[in-house]
C-alpha cells in the first residue's frame, strides 16, 4: 500500500503507452477509432468498456478519475466540467424519479442552495434544509421518498465542521447514502469515506487544481452503499436499463462501487453534456501532484491569519475551526487532524444598520492590496469575498442567517504567500476603519 504523496503523483497512470511519457499526456481528441462495427456496437451497448466519445470521458480524464478515487479511498469516480456539475449529476442520479427528496444542510455554498432550491424543484425534486449541527433535525426531515443526505465536510464560508460520522449513521438508519462535498479539506486533510460518507464530490477547480486556471468537478463512489438491498427504492439501478434497450441491469452488470458512476456517465453526463475537457483534466492532474505540499502551507497560513484577526480590535469574531473558541473546534480535532482549510470568514463590528455595515466592509475590502476581490477559493493566491452581496446574494436574509452569514461577514481564502505579508495587508486595511 503506497502513501498519499506517492498516490497523488502516480495513481491512475502507468507509463508505457504508446509514447512512453513519464507525465500523464493530454489526449486532445473528441472521438476514437473503432476496430470493427462489432467493437463499436459492444461499446455502445455497455457490453465492453473503452474509449467511446469524449463527452463521456477521455483517457486523460480517466487518469484523473482513478487518481482522485485512490486519494479519497473510493472505488470509482466520474469527472465533470465543474464542481456545480458534480453536485448536480450525483444528486440527480440518486433522487430523480418517484418525486425524490433530499435532506441537506443549511450551511452550503450559495450556488448549491440555488441548485437545490430552484432548479431541482423544477425537476420535481424537493429539498429540506436543516441545521447541520442539529442531529434531531436530520432525523425529523426524513421522508419515505428521501434519496440522499447532503452536506459539506467543512462549510463555505463559515467553516463549520460537520460531524460526518453522526450524520452518516442517521442517513444509513434511513436507508439512504450520505453525499459529502469535500472541496475545502480535500482528501489530504479529511477523507469523508473514513467516517461513513458513501459519495464524495469535489469542485476540483479549487484546491485540487490549486491555481485558479481550470474548472472541473469529480464524483467519487466509496463503494459502501448497497443499492441492491432495496430494489423498489432504487429502480434506476435494479430495473432493466432503458438506455441500452433493457439488456442489462446496472447493479448486476457493474456491481457495488461502480453502478452509480456508470449511471452518472452514461445518462447524466451523456445527456446533459457536463463534460470535462482533456486539457482541464490534465491541468487538475498537475495541481494534484503537489496537493499535500500546498495544503500544509494553506493550513498553516490560514491558522496564522485567523489567530491575528481574533486579536484585532476591529474584528468582532473569526470563524475558523482551528481556534479554541470555535464551536467546531472539537469536530476539527476529530476530522481535521492535519489542519483546517484556509477558507474561513470573519465579522467586523456592526455599525447598527446594513448600509453602514456595508460601507465598513467596502472600506476594508477596497483597501486590500495583496488580497484580491475574487469569486473563487482554493487559489495559490489570497482571495477575499463578501458573501452577502456575492456568492450567497441569491439567498434570502433568513437563509443567510441560518448559514451564519450577515452583512459584516468577509470570506478569506488564504493563499501561499508569506503569512506576514497577508497579515500586514489585512492589518492596514482594517485600520482604515479608524476607531
Amino acid at each position: 500500500m503506497t502513501g498519499f504523496a506517492t498516490d497523488q503523483l502516480r495513481a491512475g497512470y502507468e507509463p508505457g503507452v504508446p509514447q512512453n511519457t513519464a507525465a500523464a499526456p493530454i489526449y486532445q481528441t473528441t472521438a476514437y477509432v473503432f476496430g470493427s462495427l462489432q467493437e463499436a456496437a459492444d461499446l455502445f451497448a455497455l457490453k465492453t468498456s473503452g474509449n467511446l466519445y469524449s463527452r463521456n470521458a477521455s483517457p486523460t480524464q480517466l487518469i484523473l478519475e482513478k487518481r482522485i478515487a485512490e486519494l479519497e479511498g473510493g472505488v470509482s469516480a466520474a469527472a465533470v466540467g465543474s464542481g456545480q456539475a458534480a453536485v448536480a449529476v450525483a444528486l440527480l442520479a440518486l433522487a430523480t424519479g418517484q418525486s425524490g427528496h433530499i435532506v441537506a444542510a443549511n450551511q452550503l455554498y450559495g450556488g448549491t442552495i440555488d441548485l437545490l432550491e430552484y432548479t431541482f424543484t423544477d425537476f420535481g425534486i424537493e429539498t429540506t434544509f436543516v441545521d447541520q449541527d442539529d442531529l434531531d433535525a436530520w432525523r425529523a426531515a426524513v421522508r419515505p421518498n428521501t434519496k440522499a443526505f447532503f452536506a459539506e465536510s467543512v462549510a463555505n464560508p463559515i467553516a463549520q465542521v460537520l460531524d460526518t460520522r453522526a450524520v452518516a449513521d442517521i442517513a444509513h438508519e434511513a436507508g439512504v447514502p450520505l453525499v459529502i462535498d469535500n472541496t475545502l479539506p480535500t482528501p489530504y486533510l479529511n477523507k469523508p469515506g473514513d467516517f461513513g460518507a458513501d459519495v464524495v464530490v469535489h469542485s476540483a477547480t479549487k484546491y485540487l487544481g490549486g491555481h485558479g486556471t481550470s474548472l472541473a468537478g469529480v464524483v467519487i463512489d466509496q463503494g459502501t452503499f448497497d443499492f441492491g438491498a432495496d430494489p423498489e427504492k432504487w429502480p434506476q439501478f435494479n430495473e432493466p436499463y432503458a438506455r441500452v434497450g433493457g439488456t442489462i441491469n446496472l447493479w448486476e452488470h457493474y456491481g457495488q462501487g461502480f453502478a452509480l458512476t456508470a449511471l452518472i456517465k452514461t445518462k447524466y453526463v451523456h445527456d446533459l453534456g457536463a463534460s470535462l475537457s482533456p486539457f482541464n483534466a490534465w491541468q487538475i492532474l498537475q495541481g494534484v501532484e503537489t496537493l499535500d505540499l500546498r495544503l500544509r502551507r494553506h493550513a498553516e497560513n490560514g491558522l496564522a491569519v485567523a489567530e491575528f484577526l481574533a486579536k484585532h480590535p476591529h474584528v468582532a469574531g473569526v470563524n475558523h475551526p482551528g481556534l479554541p473558541g470555535s464551536p467546531w473546534h472539537a469536530n476539527a480535532a476529530s476530522y481535521l487532524a492535519k489542519g483546517a482549510p484556509s477558507v474561513f470568514s470573519f465579522d467586523l463590528h456592526s455599525a447598527g444598520d446594513d448600509a453602514a455595515d456595508l460601507a465598513n466592509v467596502s472600506t476594508v475590502i477596497d483597501s486590500l492590496e495583496l488580497a484580491k476581490l475574487v469569486a473563487n477559493i482554493g487559489d495559490a493566491r489570497t482571495l477575499v469575498c463578501h458573501p452577502a452581496t456575492m456568492t450567497h446574494s441569491h439567498m434570502s436574509a433568513e437563509q443567510r442567517e441560518a448559514a451564519g452569514i450577515n452583512q459584516t461577514t468577509i470570506r478569506l481564502s488564504i493563499g501561499l504567500e508569506d503569512a506576514d505579508d497577508i497579515i500586514a495587508d489585512l492589518d492596514q486595511a482594517l485600520n482604515k476603519l479608524g476607531r
